[in-house]
């Protein structure tokens, strides 16, 4: 008998799905389970687009993630699903936009003081509905061992949602009680010892399961608390960053050290892969929810940080590293969203789309694997009937007193186009020539808004979005125009003493 080697069989397997995926968006042929890659998706919280070395952080240590990215394809131009953690991570799991999932904000209450609302929130749900198919249950049902490390925050218990084992996960959207134990409700944290960072022992397991699971094909959803507040900075490590010489760009101590501590857990985690022979058939996926917290980090030249729905609110860091596999090296300026992971991550698993779902994103694959691919041209959407309250400083949110309001973003080649429904405003820009979203042309140039608006008014109904529109009672004028100036003045005399 011809014996074939396994290293010949990988590379076999890989090309046949490879030639299988010609189109963007068309599913990979099917594999037999010994065949499909191991899947590593690391996700953060709250990690700005610039929050790394590979994407021009001058303070922030991220030398393990530069590594990684260096030898994959980076996403210059990727968006989370939303501007907040909840949604974001919904319209991860289950490959959709909000109005399908109706998870639009955290938590279903509203958010910001009454008097200062025009309209009636739209409450959406805070659960992913257990009739939604996520990517970890059809890699589950697929013969995949799976496991969450971290932050789940759509429901009591991960493991309904596919995952064999969870570390962390549950409703919680904050780490429970800090970065130190104690870590209340969180489900295998019970035993960690007084000094242990939350992090490092998310890490931990992660070097753990890896190991437990080494001779079977295994998924496993990383997805980290950090850099989500509370901010508290790892001990041994802040020493050296309050001697460090401040960037231009970054300079939070705290943050500094909780950014190096995922990246230490990374370098561990990759050298448990190369230990075991596993990295020639380990994809990873890297990205974080949503934008950077405002008040510790700054995605400029960007616009805007978490729950905002400028760029710096929905832009995020992303690659996609699979040696022999992804072109290594490339940096890809087309517009994609993490709503395309789903797909992706069916077409790596050699796993067809069904029929029963409807999915918004479409496969990233033929592209990661041939620089000659291209995707299709596509408009991207975003839907937020709610509202955000503002953080203490406001000079890149639309208004004083909220991060955002209720809105409907279209990203449609270099063209973004927002909507404000309170107000009915439209706001235009021209990503290429103004990244920052510095000039709104709506009014200059009113055809481009007119089309871009319908193009969005037709999705709502394609999607059934609501839009709220119900005047909210306890709205207030004068105390709206009030507390706006006061922040104004208190933001004005900070300026001052900076």
């Amino acid at each position: 008998m011809i014996q074939i080697p396994a290293t010949f069989l990988r590379i076999s397997v890989a090309a046949l799905a490879a030639l299988s995926c010609l189109c963007v968006g068309q599913a990979g042929a099917a594999q037999r389970p010994s065949d499909r890659p191991n899947i590593l998706v690391i996700y953060l919280d709250d990690f700005g687009w610039r929050d790394c070395g590979f994407m021009g952080s001058d303070f922030f240590e991220t030398p393990n993630l530069d590594r990684l990215a260096e030898q994959g394809t980076v996403f210059t131009d990727a968006y989370a699903g939303a501007a907040n953690c909840a949604p974001s991570r919904a319209c991860l799991m289950s490959g959709q936009y909000t109005p399908r999932h109706e998870i639009f904000n955290v938590g279903t209450g509203p958010r910001g003081k009454a008097q200062h609302r025009r309209l009636l929130h739209v409450p959406g749900t805070d659960t992913l509905r257990p009739s939604i198919t996520t990517w970890p249950q059809r890699l589950h049902a697929a013969g995949y061992k799976t496991a969450l490390m971290g932050k789940w925050h759509l429901s009591d218990d991960p493991t309904q949602y596919g995952f064999d084992i969870n570390v962390g996960g549950s409703h919680s959207g904050s780490p429970p009680k800090g970065y130190y134990p104690p870590h209340p409700n969180a489900p295998g944290l019970d035993d960690a010892p007084e000094d242990e960072y939350l992090t490092d022992r998310l890490s931990d397991e992660a070097v753990k399961f890896i190991r437990r699971s080494a001779d079977q094909t295994w998924m496993l959803y990383l997805t980290h608390f950090a850099v989500h507040t509370p901010l508290i900075a790892k001990r041994e490590l802040v020493a050296k960053y309050e001697s460090k010489p401040a960037g231009e760009l970054h300079q939070h101590v705290a943050m500094a050290t909780m950014i190096e501590a995922v990246d230490q857990g990374i370098g561990r985690i990759m050298r448990t892969i190369n230990e075991l022979d596993l990295d020639q058939n380990t994809v990873i996926l890297f990205s974080s929810d949503n934008g950077g917290y405002g008040p510790a980090t700054d995605m400029h030249p960007l616009k805007g940080y978490k729950g905002t729905y400028y760029e710096g609110g929905i832009r995020v860091p992303m690659f996609v590293r699979w040696p022999g596999q992804v072109t290594a090296g490339r940096r890809i300026d087309t517009p994609v969203s993490q709503l395309d992971w789903y797909p992706t991550i069916l077409d790596i698993a050699g796993l067809e789309r069904s029929d029963d779902q409807s999915l918004d994103g479409v496969s990233l694959w033929p592209m990661l694997t041939e620089p000659s691919q291209t995707l299709a041209s596509r408009a991207l959407f975003w839907h937020f009937p709610a509202y955000l309250q503002g953080y203490s400083n406001v000079d890149e949110q639309r208004d004083p007193l909220f991060r955002t309001r209720p809105c409907g973003i279209i990203r449609q080649g270099d063209w973004k186009l927002h909507e404000y429904f309170e107000s009915g405003d439209l706001e235009l820009y021209n990503l290429k020539d103004d990244i920052g979203e510095t000039k709104n042309l709506a009014d200059s140039m009113p055809d481009k808004a007119a089309q871009l608006h319908q193009a969005m008014i037709r999705w709502r109904k394609r999607t059934d979005a609501p839009v709220p529109s119900t005047a909210n009672p306890k709205f207030d004028a004068e105390a709206e125009a009030k507390a706006i100036a006061d922040v104004q003045r208190k933001a004005a005399k900070n300026k001052r003493n900076r």
